[in-house]
């Protein structure tokens, strides 16, 4: 039996974990870390806490299973987010700044008004938001002295967090090509950074990485991974993707996490969306040409509901959200818009706030969860839709992972809303599945392939009157506009 291990480093925790060639998992630890929330616009992680778990994971998985007994390790990574330190020394410079983080604004109203850059910004496929790594770059050479400091001293490293990761592994300062397409400072189509972009806006070019393909020889750690190579990066979506083995042109999935992100791979076709939608990078093979995709993401899902327990009390656990749901027959004409940090795709209103509405007498906390569990499938369809308008296409089936499909409730609903077959996979896991099963394969040199890994565990279609559904989507639409232009 042949093994490989994925790393697998997300918002809220990191995951170690080991599967066999058939996609079983095998050894599995997870550790929780800060979320560091100084005001209501800014979100940072410490990335000495991120290092320490990922150590911690995977040393705690070396007590039940030999990690030499591995052939690959791959790793995925929450996108974005951002990390400065020192080349020299490995110091981080200031806690990452992380992807929800809007601390930013500001910087994106200054680069919208900045004519010269309005082309080069056209090449990345992206619009410019506080989402994505350049605000967030800029902001760190601003405002932090250690930052100016290292640059002064020609010593400065900018990187997200597979960046960071595969710096402390190996002391390489790399990136792949799907994480390097979420900065705003990548040419999509030459997958170089934008030379004019970084001279305008003063950022050293030897601060940031050097990007290579997806699948490709990153180099390894004696101490920590036991000599085994690290074979694959993926930002998380791009291995969500390529685990639900949506590797031809056309194939879709959704996640339900922390936020919702739907990809569909458009091949070695770059779309630029005219519906709100971002254009990717999928995946590289080393030698090969990328694959792109088409992504909407929403930026508020299952953080709706740690919402409901964390501010509001209305659940002890977020297991608990499905069943105070069902204890009433529909939403009683109550919708919730999560727009906490405004929304992203495929509205893209930085001024948009979080609303409930259709409040009655009536109502109570059984409607107000069935309104957040259902603003998740709301805002799912709308970056369906605006993928089919797109791409030309009806999709027949959506392919689903996150830990929001565990929830009945939701995945039906989602399938009544999508008009469309909702398709899980048997692990939880396929984020992780897919890098680890990416690395492998590069190590093999194997046909790029996911049948063998994966198995289908459940489908929901739909079931919901028309009308009914078509009532829904109008009431959303009606609480969408409520929520826009509010600061």
């Amino acid at each position: 039996m042949k093994y490989f291990g994925s790393i697998d480093q997300g918002t809220t925790s990191t995951k170690f974990i080991v599967f066999n060639e058939v996609g079983k998992v095998i050894a599995k630890h997870q550790q929780e870390f800060k979320q560091y929330l100084p005001n209501e616009v800014s979100v940072e992680h410490d990335p000495e806490e991120i290092w320490a778990s990922v150590v911690n994971c995977i040393d705690q998985v070396n007590k039940e299973f030999s990690i030499e007994q591995l052939d690959s390790i791959g790793i995925t990574n929450q996108r974005e987010t951002t990390v400065a330190w020192r080349k020299s020394t490995g110091k981080v410079l200031h806690n990452a700044l992380v992807w929800q983080d809007t601390r930013t604004q500001n910087i994106c109203d200054e680069l919208n008004k900045n004519d010269k850059l309005k082309v080069e910004f056209s090449k990345t496929g992206l619009p410019i938001a506080t989402y994505f790594s350049l605000s967030k770059i800029l902001w760190l050479l601003r405002n932090v002295d250690e930052v100016q400091q290292a640059r002064l001293d020609n010593d400065l490293c900018f990187g997200t967090i597979d960046s960071y990761l595969i710096y402390k592994f190996t002391g390489n300062h790399v990136t792949d090509v799907t994480n390097a397409s979420r900065t705003l400072l990548m040419n999509l189509t030459s997958l170089d950074w934008l030379d004019n972009v970084i001279d305008l806006l003063d950022i050293p070019k030897s601060s940031l990485p050097e990007i290579k393909p997806s699948l490709y020889s990153y180099g390894t750690n004696e101490e920590i991974l036991k000599n085994i190579p690290i074979t694959a990066v993926l930002g998380d979506q791009q291995a969500s993707l390529f685990g639900h083995d949506c590797i031809t042109s056309g194939d879709v999935k959704n996640t339900y996490g922390t936020g919702c992100f739907a990809l569909t791979n458009t091949g070695n076709e770059i779309i630029h969306s005219n519906n709100g939608l971002l254009s990717t990078v999928a995946y590289q093979k080393d030698g090969s040409d990328p694959q792109y995709a088409l992504e909407g993401s929403v930026p508020i899902a299952g953080a709706a509901v740690q919402w409901l327990r964390d501010n509001l009390n209305i659940i002890n656990s977020s297991t608990e959200v499905e069943s105070l749901a069902m204890s009433e027959k529909d939403n009683g004409d109550v919708y919730f818009v999560p727009a906490f940090s405004g929304l992203f795709s495929p509205h893209w209103d930085e001024t948009a706030r979080g609303v409930l509405v259709g409040l009655s007498r009536f109502s109570n906390k059984s409607h107000i969860a069935r309104a957040v569990l259902e603003s998740v499938a709301f805002q799912s369809y709308e970056l369906l839709e605006s993928m089919e308008k797109d791409i030309g296409i009806t999709f027949d089936t959506v392919n689903v992972d996150g830990g929001m499909v565990d929830n009945n409730l939701l995945m039906q609903f989602q399938s009544d809303i999508f008009d469309k077959k909702v398709l899980s996979q048997d692990t939880n896991e396929i984020t992780a599945l897919g890098v680890g099963a990416a690395s492998f394969m590069y190590f093999y040199d194997l046909p790029l392939n996911m049948s063998s890994f994966i198995t289908h565990s459940k489908t929901w279609s739909p079931n919901i009157d028309r009308n009914l559904r078509e009532h829904y989507i109008s009431k959303w639409y009606k609480a969408i506009s409520k929520a826009k232009q509010w600061t």
